[in-house]
């Protein structure tokens, strides 16, 4: 409750500065950066609401130098980050011409540590891109599908043991332009509260019903569905055609793991398809790097939808769907994203066969099998050590995600700007990415991670910031007490 009421005086604090401030620039006391109206215009409905302008003018630009920070060398276990400064409070930024070296890579979701060079991998994507060339130039449909896309899809598919698999060139579009393919109108999407906003447009493009139930809820999500099935649609009362639970196996702003056994108990019981989203447990969960499928030990061909991306743990781009060869059959057809997109980069279609390949052990090596050990013993040791220190962190054991909560908005900036200076990079989020008062720094651990890089990582948050951000408010007992009872809420959800 204190740290709730220092939150909302915080927020209350910057909102009064910048209405004030807003009257500063509109008696001329004070320059508005912001892109100014035309006369002409000034009687056009606007674009965007009065708040969102509010928020970004007087909250977000305190703390814009804080996000899309530019590098400029790999993006590996460390990277180097291009120093820039701002002379307009954040409106506009250059660059000094300086770089912060080997700053250890927190941010970034290479779980596997494929995305550096890799000598092996470099030589057979060398030879792809002088056989195919580096673009397509055309979609799949017409022109564009190669041999080696082809040879993806059935490695995909072998991978997670379904049936058939298609892969696409955006992860984003995965989610995006194929769920308005599997669904439309007279369908009801059953929503995760905390679904990815690929998900959210894909569900909104779709033209279904959209109903949300709480985050791994399984109460909310069976009365969703007793009601939907005693209701039906609104005003006619007819069955739905289609029920869909649309879930995330590794939820990336809370690090938690979808309850997969206890939906797909539901799913049966209630006779609805199910959507599992594995962007960022792909590779990163499972004693193989199989997802939280393995995890559970689930049969994957008891999911309807199995979806992922490459741009995580294979260090690549793009995404499949697999699950049924009806399912995939039907999608090469009305898929948007299938029909309409450029197929995949074929160079980068051999970095995810090089990768999936080396997970596999079909390569001939055990390296892919030693980065998935070694991630699970990274993120167990850095999540369980931030834990003894008395941080409060969110997520599941078994997740490379590590939320560690801030709480207060000030802490935010502060927080990312101490930790650059000390050569360590890390992603930090509040409102309204998350709730008000659950600000968080998200650390992403990686298979590439050595043992000293997290110690400096850990060390450098107790021994520094607790007292430059006031942070650690409570002690060791108490965070493992708080832990307890979070966890516990967590099941009885």
């Amino acid at each position: 409750m204190y740290v709730a009421v220092l939150t909302y005086m915080g927020y209350g604090i910057v909102i009064l500065f910048g209405y004030f401030r807003d009257f500063l620039r509109a008696v001329g006391l004070e320059k508005c950066h912001q892109a100014q109206e035309r006369e002409e215009q000034k009687d056009f409905v606007p674009l965007y609401q009065d708040f969102e302008n509010f928020y970004k003018r007087n909250l977000y630009m305190r703390v814009r130098d804080n996000w899309n920070r530019p590098i400029c060398s790999l993006p590996g276990p460390v990277f180097d980050v291009m120093e820039r400064v701002s002379d307009d409070y954040n409106w506009t930024f250059r660059l000094t011409g300086k770089t912060v070296e080997n700053v250890i890579n927190m941010g970034s979701y290479n779980y596997l540590g494929f995305a550096e060079n890799n000598v092996d991998f470099l030589k057979t994507v060398a030879e792809e891109t002088r056989q195919y060339g580096v673009g397509v130039c055309s979609t799949r449909q017409e022109l564009g599908n190669f041999s080696i896309h082809e040879k993806l899809e059935r490695l995909v598919a072998e991978f997670l043991g379904v049936e058939s698999a298609m892969a696409f060139g955006m992860g984003f579009a995965t989610n995006s332009m194929n769920i308005p393919a599997l669904v439309g109108k007279s369908c009801l999407i059953l929503s995760d509260e905390l679904n990815h906003t690929s998900l959210i447009l894909g569900a909104r493009l779709s033209g279904a019903t959209i109903r949300v139930f709480k985050h791994n809820n399984m109460q909310s999500l069976e009365k969703l569905l007793k009601e939907a099935i005693c209701s039906g649609q609104p005003r006619t009362h007819r069955a739905w055609k289609k029920i869909l639970i649309m879930v995330e196996g590794i939820y990336s702003m809370e690090g938690s793991l979808v309850r997969l056994p206890e939906i797909l108990a539901l799913k049966k019981k209630y006779k609805a398809y199910l959507f599992l989203d594995e962007a960022h447990s792909i590779g990163a969960v499972g004693p193989t790097g199989r997802g939280v499928t393995e995890h559970f030990g689930v049969d994957p061909n008891e999911v309807d939808v199995l979806m992922g991306t490459f741009t995580k743990s294979f260090g690549a781009t793009g995404g499949y769907i697999a699950g049924k060869k009806e399912l995939v059959d039907y999608l090469r057809s009305h898929s948007h994203s299938a029909v309409y997109a450029t197929a995949m980069s074929p160079p980068v279609v051999e970095q995810i066969i090089r990768a999936i390949k080396c997970i596999m052990g079909v390569d001939g090596t055990t390296e892919g099998q030693r980065r998935v050990r070694q991630l699970s013993e990274n993120m167990c040791y850095f999540r369980s050590r931030l834990k003894e220190m008395g941080f409060i962190v969110y997520g599941n054991q078994d997740s490379p995600v590590v939320p560690l909560l801030l709480y207060l908005p000030g802490k935010v900036g502060a927080f990312s700007r101490a930790m650059l200076k000390r050569k360590i990079g890390v992603v930090v989020v509040g409102f309204p990415a998350t709730p008000i008062t659950e600000a968080r720094a998200r650390f992403c651990v990686s298979a590439a991670h050595t043992r000293e890089m997290l110690d400096k990582v850990i060390n450098y948050n107790t021994q520094h910031l607790t007292d430059l951000l006031w942070y650690s408010f409570f002690t060791p007992t108490l965070c493992q007490l708080f832990h307890c009872i979070h966890d516990r809420a967590t099941q009885d959800r």
